[in-house]
């Protein structure tokens, strides 16, 4: 079966969310500087945060799952480029007018259709990344489309939010996770697709068209943590899976697949207790303290539990043997599912169950009794969990609770995405329940003559963009590509604008050059745009050949400090006369004579080498090449 086909019959739907930084000169609610900072705070304080109820009474799931977690949150500032609105000591300000153009010009990009009024409002979130216990987001226009591969994937919403405050880290011991407030409020576009992709990689690629767009527009930021992409995968019969905050743009469409996978399997792992007769009211509620099974134990998780104090509880899982070990993705089986539930509702280190032993110390003598201590026939697993005694019961409640989904399918849940592309459990899904209205910042009416100044002021496409990279710079298609998805775009534009200078030599020292003097431990980063200039100036004035510019790039690597005058003179790349090339390349040919009379005209492209290496960029290839034709030709004729 072609793969397409396989997730067609999966019933694969897959929905995308898009966040990308803008641009900005402040943030969305103050009038603080979007910068991201490396250096030390100036301050510090500590907050608690608490669930509220909707309008309609209700409390989140997802948000009383983050207080359950007890946690304390302290948030690190500065103070010049954060302030009180940040702190929640300051009510907002009004909506930043630069981040909602931008978002009106990705509405046209897509067809969208604007609202009249953009109304924010706040989106539940205490696991302390927000220091109000809430997101605040906004609606700026609805529908639309993009193209992919000839199909048509709809665009729900286009939406302004604000980013979050940046983990810096979590003290365990503590209870305590430290936040710092520079990113808070950063303005985040947000577009979210109709659920109509359908293969990994038309969602892998629909991402890269409207990462395109919303670079088109100029006014996005660049670099790792700019844009993240929430993933919403579901097959037939299984769940609307979140997959949150994932990065890695070409691994996508593994996730996605991935993802399939891991549902598919789950829902076969349910096939399979419902043959055996298990339903929901099989899987009892019961624990049992399996601490004296294991008080002479081997294993050292075990032991060290129970010498600290704590107890080894037990869990039976009627059905279950042979199914807690099966893989649902890569290295990951249904018991590290069971396991991450245990570890966020338990707070404990993780289980072992009855598939993977004996092992880890457990002995084949301490599996049977324990297997005869819960009563477990040979359809059952057993899971075990070593921690004080609240913990062991909260963590088994909560690997009962899952194992109850297991019977079900798949539960719908948000997940967080690992290196391998594969997930693990975050927590439950968010509902409704957890927007409400903002009563803190004015509504923006959308005009007419708003929507006109957006619209006769619109950026060309990257796609647009290439087009006239190749058409007018004469570009090659694959370099235009290069260059208009890459960071160095906008210096490639400037230096054009600055000098008649050869769009190729540009892009490819930009784009390949420079990646090559990285790879042999050039530090490139030292070589500043003003330098660039410089040395594209001088390539203009013909004081350097093309030839010459990795060595002298090197040098400004190497000397950051120094002028193109001083490199030159360090580096002897100056240009030299031309009767003085032809000297040199006479000398070349005359002391290899018999490879030219046995060669011929043929001869000049051996000799290239030898005279580019002897000229040291000194001179440029085509006229190196013209002289020694030339010279090769004469002697020829002399014969």
């Amino acid at each position: 079966m072609a793969e397409t086909d396989h997730f067609k019959q999966l019933g694969l739907m897959v929905g995308l969310e898009l966040h990308q930084q803008l641009n900005t000169s402040r943030k969305l609610y103050c009038h603080c500087p979007p910068v991201v900072r490396d250096d030390d705070p100036q301050g510090r304080f500590v907050r608690r945060l608490r669930p509220t109820q909707s309008e309609m009474g209700q409390v989140d799931p997802a948000a009383l799952f983050e207080f359950q977690q007890n946690k304390r949150f302290c948030y690190e500032y500065y103070n010049d480029t954060t302030c009180l609105v940040e702190a929640d000591e300051e009510p907002p300000h009004n909506l930043c007018e630069e981040a909602i153009d931008i978002s009106l010009i990705m509405t046209n990009f897509l067809g969208s259709i604007p609202v009249n009024e953009i109304h924010p409002m706040r989106k539940i979130v205490i696991d302390g990344s927000n220091t109000t216990g809430f997101q605040r987001t906004c609606i700026v226009a609805t529908g639309g489309m993009v193209s992919v591969r000839g199909r048509v994937i709809g665009i729900q919403t286009i939406c302004l939010e604000e980013d979050a405050a940046r983990k810096v880290g979590d003290d365990e011991k503590n209870n305590i996770r430290t936040y710092r407030l520079d990113r808070l409020g950063i303005p985040l576009i947000e577009v979210a697709t109709a659920p109509d992709i359908r293969t990994p990689e038309e969602a892998q690629e629909t991402a890269l068209v409207l990462g395109r767009l919303l670079r088109s527009t100029g006014r996005v930021k660049r670099g790792l943590g700019t844009i993240r992409q929430d993933v919403n995968v579901s097959i037939s019969a299984g769940a609307i899976i979140e997959i949150k905050g994932f990065q890695q743009l070409d691994m996508l469409a593994e996730l996605v697949e991935l993802e399939a996978q891991r549902q598919e399997r789950l829902l076969q792992i349910r096939d399979t207790l419902v043959e055996r007769g298990i339903t929901v009211d099989s899987i009892p509620g019961r624990t049992y303290d399996a601490s004296e099974i294991f008080a002479e134990t081997e294993a050292k998780v075990l032991r060290r539990a129970l010498k600290s104090g704590g107890a080894v509880f037990a869990a039976k899982l009627p059905g279950f043997a042979g199914l807690v070990g099966r893989e649902v993705q890569p290295d990951r089986r249904l018991g590290t599912e069971l396991s991450d539930y245990a570890k966020f509702w338990g707070r404990v280190g993780g289980i072992f169950h009855t598939d993977e032993l004996p092992k880890y110390g457990i002995s084949e003598t301490e599996v049977a009794n324990l297997r005869k201590h819960v009563g477990a026939a040979s359809q059952d697993a057993v899971v075990i969990v070593a921690a004080p005694k609240a913990e062991c019961e909260d963590a088994l409640q909560a690997v009962l609770e899952r194992a109850r989904e297991a019977v079900k399918g798949v539960p719908a849940e948000t997940r967080t995405p690992l290196p391998d592309a594969t997930t693990k459990y975050a927590r439950p899904r968010p509902g409704a329940e957890r927007m409400y209205p903002e009563t803190d910042v004015r509504p923006v009416k959308i005009t007419d003559s708003w929507l006109r100044r957006i619209k006769k002021a619109m950026p060309e496409t990257l796609a647009e963009k290439e087009r006239r990279f190749v058409k007018e710079l004469g570009l090659s298609r694959d370099l235009a590509g290069q260059i208009v998805n890459s960071l160095n775009l906008d210096l490639f534009e400037y230096i054009l604008s600055q000098l008649e200078v050869s769009p190729t030599l540009v892009a490819v020292t930009l784009e390949n050059t420079l990646v090559s003097m990285q790879r042999d431990g050039v530090p490139i980063e030292n070589i500043g745009e003003v330098q660039l200039l410089k040395v594209f100036e001088a390539v203009t004035r013909n004081e350097i050949s093309s030839e010459a510019l990795p060595e002298i790039l090197t040098y400004f690597g190497n000397n950051p400090s120094t002028s193109i005058q001083e490199a030159l003179s360090k580096t002897g790349l100056g240009k030299i006369e031309t009767e003085d090339i032809k000297k040199i390349i006479r000398s070349i040919v005359e002391d290899r004579l018999d490879f030219v009379r046995e060669r011929g005209q043929a001869a000049v492209g051996g000799l290239m080498g030898v005279a580019m290496k002897e000229l040291r960029g000194k001179a440029d290839g085509k006229l190196v090449k013209e002289l020694l034709t030339s010279e090769v030709k004469r002697l020829l004729n002399q014969q």
